[in-house]
């Protein structure tokens, strides 16, 4: 669905992409996240704010099995996610990690490096998707690239595989005010051709214009949900109910505005096991 700028969308039709029933997360006796239940909607930006060690990073690693929950279920539209590959899974919803790192030393291979087959036209329409221009870019070593393109890039390389969701890790906390405001119109114009994204901020200002739907999180629990529009997003990050209830802007399950980087787990979290995964490289230390 396309809208015009400054547009609203009811979201009373839309799917789920998931859904957590429950979710929680213990390392090492310290919870992590504590008893969460959401519905994340599809087609629009999700955005997961709240301070440093609130669980963010470590709930957008669960939701395509990066991270394991201790007890609960995650659903990929309505399927557990125990249930599917893991792989395919990733390649459905791919995680952007914090920090861009480069696989090879070509921006042209690098969008290729998990479609490895990917023609030539297919590789300029993915630059061009991202705000990269071909015939400048092409040719171009990702070393050479500055911190915003090099995000871009990054942006290029998971959408070659044609993912339905893409998860964002802090997508500008390391940017310029100038690059960051590329990649969140980059963000917003791949949404508008229907793409959903997760995202994790701490910037609750920046968060609330790129996104749609905001949750808050505090010591690893929801403590407000709703459309950007209707959250004092300041108020909510820096004064989380004393009694830790959620304090819903609206039904998540129902309404949602429309307007106008993979960071550690935390030590000891359990992880899937699996075979090398070219859209998810270690990070860098």
């Amino acid at each position: 669905m396309r809208r015009t700028p400054g547009a609203y969308v009811v979201l009373v039709d839309r799917a789920d992409l998931f859904s957590l029933e429950d979710v929680s997360l213990v390392v090492d006796g310290r919870r992590i996240l504590d008893g969460v239940d959401e519905h994340i909607h599809d087609g629009v930006v999700t955005a997961v704010a709240g301070p440093s060690g609130s669980g963010k990073s470590t709930l957008l690693r669960l939701l395509n099995r990066l991270a394991e929950p201790t007890s609960g279920r995650i659903l990929f539209r309505g399927t557990d996610v125990r249930e599917l590959d893991v792989l395919e899974l990733r390649r459905h919803a791919v995680l952007v990690p914090q920090h861009a790192v480069a696989l090879t030393d070509d921006v042209a291979a690098e969008v290729r490096v998990a479609a490895p087959g990917l023609p030539d036209d297919a590789v300029r329409a993915l630059l061009s998707r991202v705000a990269l221009d071909p015939a400048e870019f092409l040719g171009r070593r990702p070393a050479s690239l500055s911190g915003g393109e090099l995000q871009r890039l990054c942006l290029a390389r998971a959408l070659a595989v044609g993912p339905d969701a893409l998860l964002l890790d802090e997508p500008t906390s390391a940017l310029d005010p100038r690059s960051a405001d590329a990649v969140d119109s980059v963000i917003r114009s791949l949404v508008d051709s229907g793409l959903a994204v997760v995202l994790v901020s701490h910037d609750v200002v920046r968060a609330g214009r790129v996104a749609d739907d905001v949750r808050v999180l505090h010591d690893g629990r929801v403590t407000a949900r709703g459309p950007a529009r209707d959250l004092d997003l300041h108020h909510e990050l820096m004064s989380p109910p004393a009694d830790g209830h959620v304090h819903p802007a609206d039904d998540p399950r129902t309404h949602g505005p429309a307007h106008p980087q993979h960071a550690p787990a935390p030590p000891g979290a359990p992880t899937t096991d699996g075979p090398p995964d070219p859209l998810h490289p270690p990070e860098q230390p």
